[in-house]
């Protein structure tokens, strides 16, 4: 049965006015059916989990119609506000494969024997985007060769960037959630309970505390909750938790995940596990300052690149510019939306965040900061959920900015 769209919660989503919007853009670009396979198109219009490969077909008007992969049809269905006849799904029988399910549903259950078809296509550094392959694009024209296809895909993310109140409100709950994580993580590791405890186990702890307080999903396609202790610290911005034990005298970085209603917690935190040395600390100070400044710094009118010359400009003048990656932040969005910063793809290097992006009110990113000095051993992240403001912006994890000496 399908969940039904209740205005009074303060999570509500008017889904068929996004599919309005959809079909006005389509019609002002003179496209006659939109094939979509992103995951964040499909978390978009669906409103539910989408993990296998799936396709929404949005004709020029009415419902769209989904189809996912048969094993998942019937719970996707269950949690999407879509109804039945809406959701459809694929299997490998004759008739009924992926090509054969889109291609005959456009041709015969719409009646559309040609004209434009907008799909989805590009390039990204997120493994799972969804962009429409080669081989289903070249099957997808054999099968339906009366359309012109058209890449499309501004339509949805021209749509998305600007978020409404439910979605905030759903990134707000995604931010308390994992808040709890780090809550419970810190406690776990004070007085000397971080003694035999590895990133694996620790990054658990925080998961078993999101879980309790709402969580369904650790989502990060990065190792989940991503855990860095030790040397590691100073590798990167990608560190799946090791079976390494977290030690005395060392940093060790927490960057914690929670999925609310498809709305995703991302936050990072980190610490120096006492002893901790003058040379360590200086390094820490120097990161805080530059989060602070940055978070500071974040309000409507701003760009990328305005936000990474006042990041490096501090750290010159702190002379740590060496140790900090140039650039602030990432895009976010609901479950599948993780990167690109921008709508349109217009910027210098294709398919990459445009850096002079004027920021609007209640566009959202991430602040996203990384500071690393391998050869010393040590390294620091920083995420966080930000909300453009006119003035300002609401940063939606409220853990303290703090890198703590514990022992």
């Amino acid at each position: 049965m399908p969940r039904l769209l209740d205005l009074k919660d303060p999570y509500y989503i008017d889904n068929p006015g996004r599919v309005k919007a959809i079909q006005k853009m389509m019609q002002q670009q003179g496209i006659d059916v939109y094939l979509g396979s992103r995951i964040r198109t499909l978390s978009f219009i669906t409103d539910a989990f989408c993990p296998w490969r799936s396709y929404i077909i949005v004709p020029a008007e009415g419902l769209p119609t989904v189809f996912t992969f048969i094993i998942d049809a019937i719970r996707l269905g269950d949690e999407t506000w879509l109804d039945e006849d809406h959701v459809r799904a694929y299997a490998p029988l004759g008739g009924m494969d992926q090509i054969a399910a889109v291609s005959d549903f456009i041709r015969d259950d719409l009646g559309i024997a040609g004209g434009r078809l907008g799909y989805e296509d590009g390039m990204s550094t997120y493994t799972p985007e969804g962009n429409l392959t080669h081989y289903e694009f070249m099957k997808l024209q054999e099968a339906l060769p009366g359309f012109d296809f058209v890449n499309a895909h501004e339509i949805v993310d021209t749509l998305s960037i600007i978020k409404d109140q439910g979605t905030i409100n759903r990134f707000r709950e995604a931010s308390r959630i994992v808040d709890e994580g780090h809550k419970a993580a810190r406690a776990t590791l004070e007085n000397g309970g971080f003694k035999g405890m590895t990133e694996s186990v620790i990054g658990g702890i925080g998961a078993l505390a999101m879980r309790r307080a709402g969580s369904v999903s650790e989502w990060n396609f990065a190792g989940l909750n991503e855990v860095s202790c030790g040397y590691r610290t100073g590798l990167g911005a990608c560190t799946p938790p090791t079976m390494r034990e977290i030690k005395a005298g060392e940093p060790l970085m927490l960057d914690f995940h929670s999925m609310f209603k498809l709305a995703l917690g991302d936050h990072s935190h980190n610490y120096l596990i006492a002893p901790a040395t003058k040379r360590q600390r200086w390094h820490a100070d120097n990161f805080t300052v530059l989060v602070q400044l940055v978070l500071d710094s974040y309000r409507a009118g701003t760009t990328p690149a305005e936000l990474a010359q006042v990041m490096m400009d501090c750290a010159e003048t702190r002379g740590c510019a060496d140790f900090v990656v140039p650039g602030c932040e990432h895009g976010i969005g609901l479950f599948g939306d993780e990167w690109r910063i921008g709508a349109k793809n217009d910027g210098p290097i294709p398919y990459w965040t445009d850096p002079d992006h004027v920021y609007r009110v209640n566009e959202m990113v991430i602040c996203a900061m990384q500071y690393a000095s391998p050869g010393e051993g040590i390294g620091f992240r920083y995420e966080n959920p930000v909300l453009i403001m006119k003035d300002s912006c609401e940063y939606l994890s409220k853990y303290p900015l703090a890198i703590e000496e514990i022992g």
